[in-house]
């Protein structure tokens, strides 16, 4: 075979589309790989974060800018987005910190409600270096809403870190999670101190209006954590953690949980009654509220947590919509 003839030869088999298919198709194949991986990847993030617990951040914020709207007649979109952000940077971070504190204390197993740790999801130190980005981004936004509202540096600052602080300390440093303190923190973050938050921003100082307007929303926000303390009530105890629901047990839990489930609806009644009548909107939730206190008395808790975080999101919207829609005055304070 001359040299010519090998060259053509060699140059025919470059050019086999069987040999080209079989490359591309290895090529492809990795690809896909590497980007099914990627997609698993960036899943496992979000589902680490919790999303269903959102509800217990967005709607204080929601809240409190429609306060701000009532009161001042106006509302920055900017610093309500701005506001929404920075508030869930720091509870997806939170959560961060709980999945990794929870998981290092050997309470989080195979039949927890967040396996992302238990099952090898994702690594510690893949959750650790997402919750320094979280609070990094939080930061960041807090800078970037001091630079455009007209809200001191120190009023924002006491707010923000008091938010971030609590949002760690949940389970990270002291602990107050597992020293039945942790239902305190929740009830305090997730509802005054939000909502004051975005009001602050939004109107450039500090009230106590939205502190008083933030009950309610801060009432249906706790249920959804002691509706999970008390599904988690033996793992928790037999992890050497106490917790409230632990503390007063299944009977008082669920009297405990009912009280959080309807003392809302009592607050919105007086103030539909005495004042204006877009506050029963929330009412129209009622029929969620008698399902979750059948299926808690049942001691059915699967779901029962996303399903009380559900019943917070639609509750705080119709809340919001009945302060937006509230005629002038009509709300007290407002």
């Amino acid at each position: 075979m001359g040299p010519a003839e090998l060259v053509q030869k060699i140059s025919i088999g470059a050019e086999s589309p069987r040999g080209s298919e079989s490359g591309g198709a290895a090529l492809a194949g990795a690809d896909g790989a590497a980007g099914g991986s990627w997609r698993h990847k960036c899943a496992a993030y979000v589902l680490a974060l919790r999303p269903w617990s959102f509800s217990a951040s967005l709607t204080p914020v929601a809240l409190g800018s429609a306060l701000a709207y009532r009161a001042e007649g106006a509302l920055d979109p900017g610093l309500l987005l701005g506001s929404a952000v920075t508030v869930l940077a720091v509870h997806g971070a939170g959560n961060l910190v709980n999945t990794y504190y929870d998981f290092s204390k050997g309470i989080d197993h195979k039949k927890s409600d967040d396996r992302t740790l238990v099952d090898q999801i994702l690594e510690p130190q893949d959750v650790v270096r997402f919750g320094v980005f979280l609070y990094t981004v939080g930061c960041v936004c807090a800078a970037g809403l001091y630079a455009v509202s007209t809200l001191k540096l120190e009023h924002l600052a006491l707010i923000y870190f008091g938010g971030l602080s609590s949002s760690f300390l949940y389970t990270g440093g002291i602990g107050f999670k597992y020293v039945a303190l942790g239902d305190v923190v929740i009830l305090i973050t997730f509802g005054p101190l939000a909502v004051e938050f975005a009001h602050a921003v939004q109107v450039g100082y500090l009230s106590l209006t939205p502190l008083l307007y933030a009950v309610p929303l801060a009432l249906s926000t706790e249920a959804i954590l002691h509706s999970n303390n008390t599904r988690d009530m033996e793992s928790d105890r037999q992890a050497g953690i106490v917790t409230l629901a632990i503390l007063i047990g299944p009977t008082f839990s669920y009297v405990l949980y009912t009280v959080l489930l309807f003392l809302p609806y009592l607050i919105f009644c007086v103030l539909a009654t005495r004042y204006t009548i877009s506050m029963a909107l929330p009412l129209l939730t009622i029929p969620m509220a008698f399902s979750l206190e059948r299926q808690f008395r049942s001691q059915n808790f699967n779901k029962i947590p996303q399903r009380t975080a559900k019943l917070n999101l639609l509750l705080g919207l119709f809340y919001v919509f009945g302060i937006t829609l509230a005629p002038a005055g009509a709300l007290p304070k407002l």
